[in-house]
């Protein structure tokens, strides 16, 4: 038989064992309702690019979005990292990773086409020096030791 135990001196303990105590109360409700569902299922949307699936849930959701499709390196990352489970740290660094390489070839893109990007307002530099200003100066200083060591690297290879 086991006593029970006082644990009243940890704050905030029992905060919830009183159910009108809860945030939610009385709107919370066990089960949760489900009755009345407006809709089956949404009607497939037509697939006009290609939609990268997971391998978890195979099959295309009725409604997916078509802004980005992959392309280029970073598509080639994207379909690598969709072999992997979402579960799987791999399948998300990945995917991280050709988000990095998707902003360089859209400066790539941009260069190729005649304009130059104004990195300093596309990447919010401008708010970050007004609003958290000594994070501006180390990103700066640490993009600037970046380029000087690349440089070096770079005139010690000629």
């Amino acid at each position: 038989m086991t006593a029970e135990k006082d644990y009243s001196h940890i704050p905030g303990w029992g905060a919830d064992l009183n159910r009108s105590d809860r945030p939610a109360y009385p709107k919370e409700r066990i089960p949760a309702r489900l009755t009345g569902v407006h809709w089956d299922q949404p009607e497939q949307q037509r697939q006009t690019v290609e939609i990268l699936v997971s391998n978890e849930r195979p099959g295309i959701t009725p409604i997916f979005g078509t802004s980005t499709p992959p392309s280029g390196v970073s598509g080639m990352a994207r379909r690598f990292a969709f072999k992997f489970s979402e579960n799987d740290v791999r399948h998300w660094l990945i995917l991280l990773f050709a988000d990095r390489v998707n902003v360089v070839e859209g400066v790539i893109g941009d260069l190729r086409k005649g304009k130059v990007p104004n990195l300093y307002e596309e990447m919010g530099l401008r708010a970050e020096f007004k609003y958290n200003r000594s994070a501006a100066i180390r990103k700066l200083a640490i993009g600037a030791g970046v380029l000087g060591i690349a440089y070096l690297v770079s005139r010690k290879k000629r």
